[in-house]
């Protein structure tokens, strides 16, 4: 019988794959209002419950809370502009690059270790991102750089979290990053238009999926070690491929489905080989 933790992570991972599947189908409008879309959904559900529940709306540290809405907001707007223009599969795979960022920042600046399993690590994953680049034609560069800064974004928000979620609630770390992003996809207003007949679900799934994705794997790493869960975290890659097959259309090579075999591979050996010397 499956773990429950790998059980909520598998659940929060097809979550997340559906979620980036409506920012798909939400192309036809900005991006910043697809960022509004998520956030509004998860907004209305976590400030009642902050309030019924006494918990801090502003925090310990407001100037690490907001510094971290803010990345997680960059992180998401150019990730959705890049799901609006290629492949979410590509996108999603590219993104997975985070935390190699998050670590060579704690290695500069936290001056945490490194080992050379982790360096190899490393080079596997962006080896991975490279050869994708390179066999899939309809990522152009402007796209590619889009999700690499979304990966930088993540990179940063992993490091903050880190030294964050020893201080503050979970859910007043996830209300600044809903409020900023409100806020910043306001915006946009002048580009904005009213959803129409079927794209209400789209709207109202990206939401409530993203949330519910958010919630069930909170939930699983604090059941299970990283390691555990590691290798089932990039199954959001695997749903989202098969989904957007199946209703996108979306078609990928051999030699773009090796490269992200390439990029999990790289991430998931980061993970194990952090214990190694």
């Amino acid at each position: 019988m499956p773990k429950t933790g790998i059980i909520y992570i598998l659940i929060a991972t097809f979550a997340f794959a559906w979620m980036n599947i409506q920012a798909k189908n939400l192309s036809n409008f900005n991006p910043l209002q697809v960022v509004f879309f998520r956030a509004i959904g998860t907004f209305v559900f976590i400030l009642p419950y902050m309030l019924i529940q006494k918990v801090s709306l502003i925090g310990k540290q407001p100037k690490l809370l907001f510094l971290r809405a803010i990345t997680g907001f960059l992180s998401l707007a150019a990730f959705f502009w890049a799901v609006q223009r290629i492949s979410v599969g590509a996108a999603i795979s590219i993104r997975y690059v985070g935390p190699v960022f998050a670590a060579l920042l704690s290695y500069y600046f936290l001056k945490e270790k490194v080992n050379r399993w982790q360096w190899l690590s490393f080079i596997i994953a962006f080896s991975g991102v490279l050869f994708l680049k390179g066999v899939d034609t309809s990522l152009d560069m402007f796209s590619f750089f889009l999700v690499l800064f979304s990966a930088l974004m993540v990179g940063i928000v992993f490091v903050l979290i880190r030294y964050l979620s020893a201080k503050e609630h979970i859910l007043t770390i996830i209300f600044y990053f809903m409020v900023v992003c409100i806020i910043g996809s306001l915006f946009s207003v002048p580009y904005w238009r009213w959803p129409v007949s079927g794209e209400w679900f789209y709207v109202c799934s990206i939401g409530v999926f993203g949330l519910f994705g958010q919630v069930l794997m909170t939930q699983a790493f604090k059941l299970e070690e990283t390691s555990t869960l590691a290798p089932f975290k990039y199954m959001e890659l695997i749903y989202a491929v098969a989904i957007g097959f199946f209703l996108l259309g979306e078609h990928y090579t051999i030699g773009a489905l090796l490269s992200m075999g390439l990029i999990i591979f790289g991430m998931v050996f980061n993970v194990y080989s952090k214990r190694w010397n």
